[in-house]
Formats: C-alpha cells, structure tokens, sequence
C-alpha cells in the first residue's frame, strides 16, 4: 500500500534527486521552456513554483532561500528580475505543462513544461480560419466563381472612401 507516500522518487537517491531538479529547475528559468518526461515535470511542477512565490518578494532572505536551492548566480537574477516581473500580480500556477507524445526509445511520456507568461503563442487569441465546403462533384467551377466576385466586391468600398476623403481635405 501507499500510506503516506507524497512524491515521486524518480527511481533515484534523494541526492541525485535533489541535483537533477535543481539543474532542471535552472534550466526553466533560463530557457523559459525544457521538453522532458512527464514524471520529471510534475515534481519539477511541485520544486520550482515555491521558489518563483518566494522570488516575487526581493529581500536579502528571499534571495539567500532560493540560492540554497539552485546555486547559480545567474539564474537567481533572471528569477528574481524578468520573471518575479511578469508573476508579481499572478496568484500561483506559474508553469504550464503540456504534453507531446511518447519517446521512441522507452515510450515515455514527454512534456514541455514552460513559464506561462514567457510563451507569446499562449496569449494571443486565436483567429477563426474560414471554413470551405468542397464537393467532389463541383470541381474547379465551384472555388473559381466566388475568387473572382472578392475582388470586385473589394475594390468598390476601397475606391468610395477615397472619393470621399478627397473634399474633406480641401
């Protein structure tokens, strides 16, 4: 039975454990984005957002918390610079992780796992594509027909507003 087993070990030593999701850990903050097993994202998940919490509080504290946990210099700016910046205002679930497929090799399962706010594709609202209805009986009478009334229709509006525009500015 599992009582009381709370998080994955990764089939490692707590060490080893410790290490990969401290490189892991430096390796989103840096690249904003790192393909890797689902088991590894979801407790990469639990390690990283306590730290990205504590890093949107800039004190001498803050920061000495989360370099026991990294250890790199650089890291610890860009966290506590760009990124405390984009989740100040957030009230958690600062990673995202979505799901690719399986590996060839073993069929794991592999994931991205990225900063919510760093994916410029994410934000911007998709756009609905026209649906086109095709019949196998129609041809090539069926697409030519409308294309060539489009541009007339679209030349008419575009000519009538620069008729207009022209006496207003004399």
């Amino acid at each position: 039975m599992r009582h009381n087993k709370k998080f994955n070990h990764l089939g490692r030593t707590a060490d080893h454990r410790r290490a990969m999701l401290a490189n892991q850990a430096i390796s989103l903050i840096m690249h904003k984005r790192i393909t890797t097993t689902l088991a590894k994202a979801k407790e990469l998940k639990k390690y990283v957002e306590p730290l990205i919490t504590k890093a949107k509080e800039d004190s001498t504290n803050s920061r000495r918390v989360v370099f026991s946990y990294l250890q790199n210099k650089e890291a610890i700016k860009e966290l506590f610079g760009p990124v405390a910046e984009k989740v100040g205002d957030r009230p958690g679930g600062y990673t995202r992780i979505i799901k690719l497929g399986f590996r060839q090799g073993d069929a794991a399962q592999i994931c991205f796992i990225e900063l919510v706010d760093f994916d410029p594709e994410m934000a911007k609202t998709e756009t609905k594509k026209k649906a086109t209805r095709r019949s196998r009986r129609g041809g090539q009478k069926a697409v030519e027909a409308p294309a060539q009334e489009a541009p007339a229709a679209a030349e008419a509006p575009a000519e009538a507003p620069a008729a207009e525009e022209a006496p207003k500015a004399e």
